[in-house]
């Protein structure tokens, strides 16, 4: 800390320009690392002050996190000393423009203020941070922010409502303990990537994807979606396609990540069904995955597609581990009979198994045989005109 203080310091008043640096000797790129920590923060507020003062800087990022080894067990106390850094240097944080906590405990409307005083953030990430009451929402209501990308990693709340975040681009919510669905959407109208990924606990019951996503103006303009399971049960509950056309009419790329080895895979046609813009699809699947503690107990999802469903954007489909032959093949099979303009296959092997006594080696080269008889039995004496293609 003393000689990035010293360092800063001598860019303050240097001449010779580097890069990150302006003309004037001012910092453009500044990038922190620290602890929540009482002796070092004044220090690093009143030279951020100083940095900023000089009016060039473009990108101001913080990295927080509580010191020691207890992060859970301090989280509060940490939460408070955060808040109090933050108003304490409100320049300071006006310049910041990429903001990550790790283990904060904040209070219901501390977010929102912080937000509020961080008038140039771009980017918030909240990892492994909680509400003081664990029983409320989190609820982020500021209609003049720049905010434009948000990540939650295991984020203690019942759940998330963007209430009106207008310039909000991108939303990525990761390992939520509590009920679905984890978050709500409001006016988000530039929304246009979502993440969803968590393995589903005992007490969570499946969610439609509306109960998430606003069917008003507020999220129709969602471009990419990426759902990842875990290898543990699906928590989507799949529901019919016209009450999700309104918000996926401009859907073009769609990622299925971890679906459970023993699922059916014809219920993701529901996507093509709500999608009608959609160029691509990748999914991913393993050939095997142990439970973990508190999973819910995994169940086949059964979806019927329409009988007239022809699908006229969708280009690529990659499938990503391909040992069930028959299962994968059949999929394909259905894929390229309900996607008239489908172009090309794309089939990759899976991450090496964490769960068995297969060694990489072994499960690549059993892998890649299946890819080939995959593509030789959908091949073999047919017309298509699609391009399967052995990744």
């Amino acid at each position: 800390m003393d000689t990035f203080m010293g360092a800063a310091r001598a860019l303050l008043t240097r001449v010779p320009p580097a890069e990150g640096v302006c003309e004037s000797g001012a910092l453009k790129v500044l990038v922190l690392s620290f602890y929540t920590s009482s002796p070092h923060l004044s220090s690093i507020g009143c030279l951020i002050e100083d940095i900023v003062s000089l009016g060039q800087t473009q990108c101001l990022e913080f990295c927080i996190s509580p010191p020691g080894t207890d992060p859970l067990g301090i989280s509060i106390e940490i939460g408070q000393e955060f808040m109090a850094f933050s108003r304490a240097y409100p320049v300071a944080f006006s310049w910041l423009t990429t903001l990550t906590l790790e283990y904060h405990a904040f209070g219901h409307s501390d977010i929102t203020d912080l937000i509020s005083t961080c008038s140039r953030l771009r980017h918030l990430s909240l990892r492994f941070c909680r509400l003081l009451d664990l029983h409320s929402t989190l609820k982020i209501d500021v209609p003049c922010s720049e905010l434009q990308e948000l990540e939650f990693i295991d984020l203690l709340c019942t759940w998330i409502e963007l209430v009106s975040v207008p310039k909000l681009r991108q939303v990525e919510c990761k390992c939520w303990l509590f009920n679905n669905p984890p978050v709500r959407f409001g006016y988000v109208p530039e929304l246009r990537g979502l993440v969803l990924a968590s393995k589903a606990k005992a007490w969570q019951e499946p969610f439609a994807l509306s109960e998430c996503l606003s069917t008003s103006v507020g999220a129709r303009n969602l471009s990419t979606l990426t759902l990842c399971f875990g290898y543990q049960m699906n928590w989507i509950q799949l529901e019919p396609p016209k009450q999700l056309i309104a918000i996926f009419r401009n859907l073009t790329s769609v990622r299925l990540f971890g679906i459970f080895s023993e699922c059916d895979l014809t219920w993701t046609l529901f996507i093509l069904e709500a999608a009608p813009a959609l160029h691509d699809l990748a999914l991913s699947r393993p050939s095997c995955a142990k439970p973990h503690k508190n999973s819910a107990e995994k169940t086949n999802v059964v979806w019927e597609p329409s009988k007239d469903l022809k699908h006229l954007n969708l280009e690529v489909l990659q499938i990503f581990g391909c040992e069930d032959e028959d299962k994968v093949t059949n999929y394909m099979r259905l894929v390229m009979e309900r996607a008239v303009g489908l172009l090309k296959i794309q089939l990759y092997g899976e991450s090496p198994c964490t769960y068995c006594d297969a060694t990489s080696l072994e499960r690549s080269q059993a892998e890649k045989a299946s890819r080939h008889r995959i593509k030789e039995q959908l091949t073999h004496g047919s017309s298509s005109s699609v391009e399967i293609i052995i990744c």
